[in-house]
């Protein structure tokens, strides 16, 4: 198109036809002047995309620079018209220049157009998304079959399976340079027209938002013919759905308009991209659903020979199932290719479509069975490709120090779309000379928990696999689009991933409200080997503790304090500070522990997982806390007949544990709890708890059992009914050994077979019987 003096290139933005015949045309037409629609104030970044060392896919993003991030990206394929149109300019010295709206008011209107009055559905605008089909919403007409929009419409028309198999044979494989700019001008045309008049109907958003981004660019241009440069020697590169409106440049944007562009302040970057991300498949709706595909087609085009292109294709797949193990043979692939011309053939012939190869495929290659080659499908059509920049182009500061980070660690390898595990020992490595080597794997550690911490997803954390190892660790890592995006949006927080961790932190330590967030994130501190922001956590977690009578926190939070100050050594760090700490929070659960045991069998789980911390606590650190008034109020709890009897039970199982009384207090006790009169909660109730522990020693006292046998054989018919409830709880832990155990026992006190016993007492209950316990433990024994 030539209007005003001006050539206007309209393309696809993800096409490969559309560069070749672009770079054609450029050749032709030997610009002085290449204008690329993208963000103008990304015009810096061209010569860094064009640079020898860059490695498509890429992407420019923009970010603002206040919270929230709002992003926006513009990627590029090597098959991409813009990035083609980058490369021609650089190799024959002409001016290159984005002329699109500046990232400052494109966060802005692509927000807008995401609001429910915008009416995009949140999806992102052709701007920002180098590749959409041409460039405007999809136009509705309400004379269509209801569903169906005017692309299906058109594959139907066109004879075709969808849309996508319609632009490749009518598009990407047109060859003849005039034919193709003549027929997606008119069809892009046609597009706009049939969705432009309902859109300036309808006072859209759409409409407006493609009126200001074309004045935008409109004055663009006349400011680049004012600079110099002879209409007739500058090409604008544009998607063809605003090919029509910037040939006409009779209405560019005055200084008035241009003033009044919302904005928000932005700052650049460039990025490495993925195929995966170009792909439909990810959710990027400007994308295509074969980013490798394509390439292929571009390489071939490259090379004239694009009639290869099944060959190659078909051959790749064949090739991925033998390296799984799936044998396919030569002249299978070239039946398979034989039988994708012929579909081509049933099409008015040319190449096989995409469609028609994995038709092809399925068909030979698959012998009929999609899930036979699905996978060599999709690795063929999407591909693993991510994009290369040189070191420090463009970079924000937090994603310079990563990649400092992650090449001194030995860990750029990892930066992959494959994901890989790392298996981590905490320990000093003795076998090598430099201390650095020697704690390799430690830093690695304080890297991963950082960036987990700020919610970069390159790693995730999965169980070490070596059980109360606090030196074992392993990750998994995987490099994504999303994860650059993510540490680009930590640099806002700090200008280093560590400064950036810290101040999340402490935003944290901030807002915590509670014992467990506050041991929680001096745990979190811990991990990423952050000493100052341990120091601000424990003296959050000090304050809390001065007011809190939750024992269940406050015991977890002092076993997490026990694990940090036994292991601290593992990752150098001084933990000596917690242990006053500790030993306050120890001496608040002890004091309220009684308190804590005024509660429901419901809440009495809790309190049992509190006691157990705690006493595992006050055996590691016997030295440091206050062992014995931890065992003074185990024996208050454990004589106490008003508050919950099972945890009254527990307490008395672990003093029996840790011979604190001896076995005749224990006999006594027994006594008193399983004698004649006592309600089944209390007496039964006590019984499950005190069966929760040390349970070889509960088996060899005969007395034991003697005591619960007459308790039961004393119940009458109600009070056996709720007792069942909480034997049956007790019983249902035992090992199938110690049931034996039991019944053999049980066996002797009333004087039958133990074998006969054992075998009836261990069986399995039939259905009536586990339905009728079922039904006890949702009883409501207050209605009696």
């Amino acid at each position: 198109m030539n209007a005003a003096g001006i050539h206007v290139f309209g393309v696809r933005h993800l096409s490969p036809a559309g560069a070749k015949h672009l770079l054609d045309f450029l050749d032709e037409i030997d610009p002085t002047a290449v204008l690329i629609e993208g963000p103008s104030d990304a015009s810096g970044e061209i010569r860094h995309l064009a640079h020898a060392t860059t490695k498509p896919p890429v992407a420019i993003l923009a970010f603002t620079e206040e919270m929230p991030v709002q992003t926006v990206l513009w990627p590029f394929a090597v098959y991409s018209p813009e990035y083609q149109a980058m490369k021609w300019a650089q190799k024959h010295g002409a001016y290159a220049a984005f002329i699109d709206l500046p990232s400052s008011s494109a966060v802005c209107l692509q927000e807008l157009r995401r609001s429910p009055a915008g009416g995009s559905g949140g999806e992102e605008p052709e701007a920002g998304k180098p590749g959409s089909d041409s460039g405007a919403a999809e136009p509705k007409d309400e004379s269509l079959p209801a569903g169906k929009s005017v692309y299906e419409r058109i594959a139907e028309v066109a004879g075709e399976y969808d849309y996508d198999m319609y632009w490749e044979r009518s598009y990407e494989h047109n060859l003849n340079a005039g034919s193709y700019r003549q027929s997606i001008t008119a069809f892009s045309l046609q597009m706009r027209e049939l969705s432009e008049e309902r859109e300036r109907l309808e006072d859209t958003v759409e409409y407006a938002y493609n009126a200001v981004r074309e004045a935008y660019m409109r004055r663009q241009i006349v400011e680049a013919i004012a600079a110099g440069h002879e209409p007739e020697r500058i090409v604008v590169v544009c998607g063809a759905y605003h090919a029509q409106a910037l040939s006409d440049l009779s209405n560019p944007m005055s200084d008035e308009e241009l003033n009044q562009l919302p904005s928000r302040a932005t700052k650049l970057t460039l990025m490495p991209y993925s195929y995966y991300k170009l792909s439909s498949i990810s959710g990027y709706g400007a994308g295509n659903a074969a980013p490798h595909y394509f390439e292929m087609m571009w390489e071939r085009m490259l090379k004239g020979a694009l009639t290869e292109l099944p060959h190659q294709y078909l051959s790749l797949v064949a090739g991925s199932m033998r390296k799984k193990g799936t044998h396919r043979s030569t002249a299978e692939v070239i039946e398979a290719v034989r039988l994708a011309e012929s579909l081509a053939a049933l099409h008015g012939g040319g190449i096989p479509t995409l469609r028609d190869l994995r038709d092809a495929a399925q068909t030979l290659l698959g012998r009929g069975e999609l899930a036979v080659v699905a996978e060599e499908l999709a690795r063929t059509d999407i591909g693993t490709a991510i994009g290369e920049l040189a070191e420090g182009v463009s970079q924000t500061p937090i994603q310079d120090d990563l990649n400092r980070q992650l090449k001194r660690l030995k860990l750029e390898k990892y930066k992959s779309v494959v994901a890989n595990d790392v298996i981590l020992d905490l320990r000093e490595n003795r076998r090598v000379a430099s201390k650095e080597s020697a704690y390799l794997d430690l830093n690695r550690s304080f890297l991963f928990h950082r960036l987990k911490l700020l919610g970069i997803d390159f790693v995730s954390a999965r169980p070490s696999g070596q059980e109360q190892a606090a030196w074992a660790e392993h990750w998994v890592v995987k490099w994504t689009p999303e994860v650059e995006i993510q540490v680009v949006e930590s640099t806002l927080l700090g200008e280093t991933v560590e400064v950036a961790a810290a101040y999340m932190l402490q935003q944290k330590l901030a807002d915590c409200s509670s014992i467990a967030e506050a041991s929680s994130l001096i745990r979190i501190a811990y991990e990423c080997g952050m000493i100052h922001q341990m120091e601000a956590g424990r003296q959050t977690l000090q304050k809390l503790a001065v007011d809190s009578r939750d024992v269940v926190q406050i015991a977890a939070a002092s076993r997490s304090l026990s694990v940090m100050i036994r292991y601290g050594g593992v990752r150098r760090m001084d933990t000596e500070p917690l242990v006053p700490l500790l030993q306050q929070l120890f001496m608040r659960a002890c004091l309220f522990l009684l308190d804590g045991s005024q509660c429901s069998d419901e809440v009495s789980g809790s309190m049992i997982t509190a006691m157990n911390e705690l006493n595992s606590v006050a055996m590691e650190h016997a030295e440091q806390v206050d062992e014995e008034l931890w065992l003074q109020e185990l024996r208050r709890l454990s004589e106490r007949d008003d508050l919950n009897a099972r945890l009254s039970g527990y307490a008395c199982a672990v003093l029996m544990e840790r011979n604190a009384i001896s076995a005749q207090q224990c006999a006594e006790e027994v006594s008193r709890r399983l004698s004649p009169g006592i309600p089944a909660d209390l007496g039964a109730g006590w019984f499950e708890g005190l069966s929760m522990r040390n349970r070889y020693a509960l088996l060899s006292r005969l007395s034991l059992w003697e005591q619960l046998n007459e308790y039961i054989l004393s119940l009458d018919d109600e009070e056996f009914a709720r007792a069942l409830v909480f034997l049956r709880r007790a019983f249902s832990s035992f090992s199938p050994k110690e049931k034996t155990m039991i019944a053999e026992l049980l066996g002797e006190l009333w004087g039958v077979n133990a074998e006969q016993a054992a075998e009836i007492l261990t069986g399995d209950l039939k259905e009536e019987e586990a339905k009728m316990l079922d039904e006890l433990n949702d009883f409501d024994f207050e209605d009696f």
